[in-house]
């Protein structure tokens, strides 16, 4: 799940720019949530320090009886999340160069006119999100970002344990640190997205390394850190010794 922060002083804004997005999530399946909705910058920066990982950021830019402003309070942000989404919402279109000088790397500055533009830059903007993440690769992967059933989920690449092949062609089973889930793929292509930190270890078995707890050589078996068993094949043995 993807946490979505908004600070913006206005009471009203805040809340229709939240319930805009919620709206959207629910239509579009979309694995995110708005966690937190602030006027002052300085308690959603508590909040992002509390709960450190990739976010979303609706921000204002004029943040009145604060401290600093959305361009200082995107600075600080990046201290915290450098490869989180930033994406301006402003009364002050001839403010968007300042993104540059700044150099924050925001992914929009959406103004805030007819209710209709605005929400509907909002909307895309979540879009613009999720194709970003899906065609992310290697390293530059912290979520794997799948569809199941009706929705798109985002889960941790850190909270994967490992992939096998299911019973049915093409399915996949992905087992990770809060559960399961099957989706259509193969292990071929998740090998290539997922880069170095995954490991083809058996026909069947895609492992995420750092989820290895130990080896069972008699049975040639990979114990994870959650207890969960896989396999491995032979030839890959000296490779996983080498590893641990």
């Amino acid at each position: 799940m993807i946490p979505i922060y908004i600070c913006d002083d206005d009471a009203y804004i805040r809340k229709a720019i939240k319930e805009e997005l919620e709206k959207e999530i629910m239509i579009r399946g979309y694995d995110m949530e708005v966690v937190c909705a602030e006027g002052k910058p300085e308690n959603l920066l508590k909040y992002i320090c509390a709960h450190k990982s990739r976010g979303i950021y609706f921000l204002d830019v004029e943040l009145k009886g604060a401290s600093m402003d959305g361009f200082l309070l995107g600075q600080e942000i990046r201290k915290q999340d450098p490869r989180g989404f930033l994406i301006y919402v402003t009364a002050y279109e001839d403010l968007a160069y300042e993104t540059f000088r700044y150099k924050l790397e925001a992914l929009d500055y959406i103004v805030k006119g007819r209710p209709s533009e605005m929400f509907r830059d909002i909307r895309r903007s979540l879009e613009v999100v999720t194709e970003r993440m899906t065609g992310e690769y290697g390293r530059d992967c912290e979520y794997f970002t799948v569809k199941f059933s009706d929705t798109v989920r985002h889960i941790p690449v850190d909270e994967i344990v490992f992939f096998e092949t299911g019973n049915k062609t093409h399915r996949i089973l992905l087992h990770g640190l809060k559960g399961r889930m099957d989706f259509s793929g193969s292990i071929q292509n998740l090998e290539t997205k997922l880069g170095k930190k995954f490991m083809r270890v058996h026909r069947a078995y895609l492992v995420n390394t750092e989820q290895i707890d130990h080896l069972d050589v008699k049975d040639h078996r990979i114990v994870m850190k959650n207890g969960e068993i896989c396999w491995y094949s032979r030839r890959i043995k000296d490779t996983l010794f080498n590893l641990l």
